[in-house]
């Protein structure tokens, strides 16, 4: 008979839905299912600490000895692969029950893995390690665990609310994209944004980057973009090639810079970069940039269509209001964005350490974000429209 699976916070669940390596930091849409903190499947390893002369409950709540337990019988545990991994569960819920913002994420490829946003821990391959581990790296995994137990827990962070366009404000239109055919070099057409089944992309497409020229009605897009901000709310619009400094990312040739700037302190400005590629750059507020496409490679199969939904998201949802910055977060100082898309029909976020800049401007981009801590505001419309 199973032993009951009741040493950790709450009842014991599956995993919630997996998400991609590229997701993990980047999410769309509506909130995921309610986070895992206890993970059923480690009551065989509860009798295998019974068979053993030590209380499960007992390593459950003392990570430093249950890490010196697994690294004791490492080998027998690793013989069984449904002990280990029961043994992996078990230490995942004790890793998770060091913080509160510690909980388990499954991938679609690799293994699930424990932490929370700033680190997190393969269980499985943690077990593993044990196995070879000597004392003095036993002890550097219980002072990291320590270590990280006693981080700062991040204050959440509450999503923007863009304001709605008024009544009688002129809607933003797409200009048309070009419809051009494209072909392989056998002659055989290549149907971009659908290219790849359930089998994935083929291995060498991720170093194939044919037709970037498909991407050259970006230029079109992001000026109709300027010219609707500009058409509807109350900016200045600077078109110095001095404006390219604005933008952190490097590209190979840049044909122009534009910097949307709105008459209110409080809002995020935009600035425009039109690359040689072809694509488009934008820098958004003070800390962050975004690349349309975000890559031109055979196996992304991006086209024009959905770098242009994703860069009239951005602009539109920042001049609505809709975009937060946060920096510095949390111990390791990241850079944090959020966006709530105007119409309602997703959210984007995105975390990690901040592009490669001097100090100064990064103490400037701190002390700009502190004055608006509840996020930027909407951009000032024109006063014909108000």
């Amino acid at each position: 008979m199973g032993r009951t699976e009741d040493l950790f916070e709450g009842a014991a669940t599956g995993l919630p839905e997996p998400v991609s390596r590229a997701g993990a930091l980047y999410a769309q849409g509506p909130v995921r299912d309610a986070e895992v903190r206890h993970l059923a499947g480690y009551s065989a390893f509860i009798g295998f600490c019974a068979d053993h002369g030590v209380k499960a409950e007992e390593l459950a709540v003392d990570p430093a000895r249950l890490m010196w337990f697994l690294h004791q019988w490492a080998a027998e545990i690793d013989s069984d692969s449904a002990m280990s991994a029961a043994a992996a569960v078990f230490a995942g819920n004790t890793i998770a029950r060091l913080r509160p913002d510690a909980r388990w994420t499954a991938y679609q490829s690799g293994s699930p893995l424990v932490g929370n946003r700033q680190r997190q821990f393969d269980v499985g391959r943690l077990l593993v390690a044990l196995r070879s581990a000597d004392a003095e790296s036993v002890r550097g995994l219980v002072s990291a665990l320590s270590d990280w137990a006693g981080e700062e827990v991040e204050s959440s962070s509450v999503p923007p609310l863009p304001v709605p366009p008024s009544a009688g404000q002129p809607p933003y239109v797409r200009p048309l994209l070009p419809t051009t055919a494209y072909y392989s070099p056998d002659g055989a057409l290549i149907p971009y944004g659908r290219q790849w089944g359930a089998e994935g992309p083929a291995p060498e497409s991720y170093s194939v980057d044919s037709h970037p020229e498909r991407f050259a009605g970006l230029h079109a897009v992001a000026a109709a973009l300027i010219d609707h901000l500009s058409a509807v709310y109350d900016v200045e619009v600077d078109r110095d090639p001095v404006n390219s400094g604005d933008v952190f990312m490097k590209a190979r040739e840049t044909l122009q810079a534009v910097r949307v700037t709105p008459r209110r302190a409080d809002a995020a400005p935009l600035t425009f970069l039109f690359t040689g590629y072809p694509g488009v750059l934008i820098h958004a507020g003070v800390m962050h940039d975004f690349p349309f496409p975000v890559c031109g490679c055979d196996a992304c199969d991006e086209t024009a269509g959905s770098a242009a939904d994703r860069m009239e998201m951005l602009v539109l949802t920042v001049a609505a209001g809709g975009y937060r910055e946060r920096y510095p977060v949390g111990g390791r100082k990241w850079s944090e964005y959020a966006l709530t898309a105007v119409d309602g029909s997703g959210s984007e976020s995105g975390s990690g350490e901040p592009a490669p800049v001097d100090a100064v401007r990064l103490q400037d981009a701190e002390d700009r974000l502190r004055e608006v801590s509840g996020g930027w505001r909407p951009w000032p419309l024109r006063p014909d429209q108000l």
